[in-house]
């Protein structure tokens, strides 16, 4: 198995691990965004967040809060990115379901992605072809 994060879990790559338990492993980002940048994963490998079952997710996410509170009191955070990137086009790197928890300070200069407008009548058509996929999952 060629993915990082698999190699972490077994031991075969050292990490700095924060958190652990035999379904959850958290651990500080070797090439962090800010100091205290952490990755949680589930021990088990799914390719990204929306591949995981949602039982897998319920307790990735207990243990994803639990860290970031820890996190942003061990930095003296007064606010946190609490992200997970979905296929390369948004910036996945490490196929294996992460969230990033990125302590932040008021003042820390990181900027966040550029907002825009809606041109005329695109929200509501966005909006609608959402609700169609929505409804057509649920048959």
């Amino acid at each position: 198995m060629s993915c990082i994060f698999c190699k972490i879990i077994k031991g075969d790559i050292p990490s700095e691990k924060i958190y652990e338990d035999e379904k959850y492993l958290a651990f500080l980002d070797i090439k962090p965004v800010k100091a205290g940048h952490t990755l949680v994963i589930p021990k088990k490998h799914y390719d990204n967040l929306l591949a995981a079952p949602d039982a897998e997710l319920e307790g990735l996410l207990d243990v994803a809060k639990k860290v970031g509170v820890a996190v942003m009191a061990a930095t003296g955070s007064d606010g946190m990115n609490f992200t997970s990137n979905i296929g390369v086009s948004a910036g996945q790197v490490i196929f294996h379901t992460h969230f990033h928890l990125i302590p932040r300070k008021t003042g820390d200069r990181l900027v966040s992605w550029p907002h825009r407008e809606y041109a005329n009548g695109e929200l509501s058509k966005i909006g609608q072809a959402v609700r169609e996929k929505i409804t057509s999952q649920k048959a």
